[in-house]
């Protein structure tokens, strides 16, 4: 590794953070087209259609896990390699090779799918009413299996501009085409709108992948072998890895179903979603570009966990304020993309925001597994993950109702946040830097502050407290972002407020 090509300390935060907000105003566009999707389904459908939406999308998830086989996410990583190395003729191999096996997984998933629509509906809803919009899912699995096998070369070779544009583009469609169908139809057009969303997302990531390389290479069938084995040895690995995540999500959302019924499930994925929407574009940005950068230097370990801290730094600075204001304002926030009925999931919300606080600090941690491609170590912290939220969510929701699910998340990221910080202390050495402990001490607190402030105080305190610690984690991540970055990298007026106020 020529360490002349790393760039130094501040110009791989003005890397990170252009990166992210590439990423995030491409996800702010998405998060007005959510607000107008949302509130639009709400409407139409109130809390059971929504439920319903949920149990179908986990279905829709597990499902793609299943038949993608980490393909996509094993992809990133081959192309990012070769990328890395500057070889063209590797990437134009795997990124053919990457093409054709995600077409082909795609057709046999749904295959698979459809096969198994009346046991699936038989174990998820109690009934086989839900069979036939079940077998018409199975083709939203081969769209979103195509899709992602395009997006994955775009993300190994970090063409960042075109992954936003494929964003927004891809919320547009799906704002367009899901509306009318559920206004026209209603329930009974959740199944073809999410086939309709997954249809459209394929445009985008086609017609931008195609400007990478229009004319796919010669390839033997020993050298077409030799690609789908690499990209199958890691992404079992993937695979398991989504196949858990997602089947904690199906198994956790069956639970809140039987334990409530339709409108639990339905008050379940609107806090869901809410919470994980302003930490979504920083998770986002860092699984976008930051892995493929982490990938090229995974080999050097200083380099490894300095541009993890730095990672870390810029993602806690930017969600923590934003995840604290969604704890202040969650019942506000629940109306403005949902709608009144949906008031009974604001402590739920307040619950799983805590969790995404620490899902940011955790996180970057987790790259250095994937990067490193220690898939063993990867595939066993899954698999403690996901029988520790599962085991939570059991045990909370049947005492506490539907906020325990909420409660199980945040207690998963406590368990999550102590292993992998083990696991990279062994692998690369990594310590959290002095920066990023200070920061934490910050936002942790306050965080917990806050919930605690809405449980224990009447609500006009409550909301007094969560406005000041908005305003004063505002002003520090602010001020924090501004002194990490090189001068000439800010505008003239924000310079001149920093000299000032010095």
């Amino acid at each position: 590794m020529n360490l002349r090509m790393i760039p130094p300390s501040g110009q791989t935060y003005t890397q990170i953070l252009k990166s992210t907000m590439l990423m995030g105003g491409s996800s702010l566009v998405n998060v007005a087209l959510s607000i107008i999707r949302n509130k639009a389904l709400a409407v139409l459908l109130g809390p059971e259609g929504v439920g319903l939406l949920g149990l179908y999308g986990a279905i829709l998830d597990i499902a793609q896990a299943i038949a993608g086989l980490g393909v996509s996410s094993s992809g990133v990583r081959r192309v990012a390699e070769a990328a890395g190395a500057g070889d063209e003729d590797r990437i134009a191999r795997s990124a053919t090779a990457l093409r054709r096996i995600s077409v082909a997984l795609g057709l046999l998933g749904g295959l698979l799918l459809a096969a198994l629509a009346f046991p699936v509906s038989k174990f998820t809803f109690g009934d086989y009413q839900h069979a036939g919009a079940i077998v018409l899912l199975s083709l939203a699995v081969f769209f979103r299996l195509m899709s992602a096998g395009q997006a994955a070369l775009i993300q190994g070779l970090r063409g960042i501009a075109n992954l936003a544009r494929i964003n927004v583009l891809s919320g547009l469609f799906a704002t367009i085409v899901s509306i009318p169908l559920i206004y026209l139809f209603g329930e009974k057009a959740i199944a073809p709108s999410l086939v309709a969303i997954a249809a459209v997302s394929v445009l985008p990531t086609w017609w931008y992948s195609k400007q990478i390389s229009a004319q796919p290479p010669p390839m033997s069938a020993r050298e077409f072998g030799g690609e789908a084995k690499a990209l199958f040895r890691l992404g079992v690995a993937f695979m398991a890895s989504g196949l858990l995540t997602f089947g904690a999500a199906y198994a956790i959302r069956i639970i809140v179903l039987n334990e409530g019924g339709v409108v639990a499930a339905g008050l379940y994925q609107a806090a869901w979603a809410l919470g994980g929407l302003y930490a979504g574009f920083i998770l986002q940005a860092m699984g976008t570009d930051f892995y493929p950068r982490l990938t090229a230097i995974a080999n050097n370990h200083a380099e490894c966990n300095r541009l993890v801290n730095e990672q870390a730094e810029i993602s806690i600075l930017l969600a923590g304020p934003g995840l604290i204001a969604t704890l202040t304002l969650a019942p506000l926030v629940m109306s403005l993309f949902y709608s009144a009925e949906f008031h009974g999931a604001v402590d739920l919300l307040r619950w799983i925001c805590l969790g995404m606080m620490l899902r940011i600090v955790a996180w970057p941690m987790g790259f250095i597994v994937l990067a490193k491609g220690a898939q063993t170590i990867f595939f066993w912290t899954e698999v403690a993950a996901t029988l520790v939220h599962v085991g939570l969510a059991w045990l909370l929701v049947s005492k506490l109702g539907t906020t325990g699910a909420g409660m199980a998340f945040f207690g998963l990221y406590i368990w999550h946040s102590i292993l992998i910080y083990v696991i990279v202390r062994r692998l690369t050495g990594f310590r959290w830097s002095s920066a990023n402990r200070r920061h934490a001490l910050l936002f942790l607190p306050a965080s917990g502050l806050v919930v605690s402030a809405f449980l224990l105080l009447p609500p006009w305190s409550a909301m007094v407290i969560g406005c000041v610690a908005v305003v004063v984690t505002g002003l520090y991540s602010l001020r924090m972002l501004v002194a990490l970055l090189p001068p000439e990298s800010m505008p003239a007026i924000v310079r001149g407020w920093i000299t000032k106020s010095a």
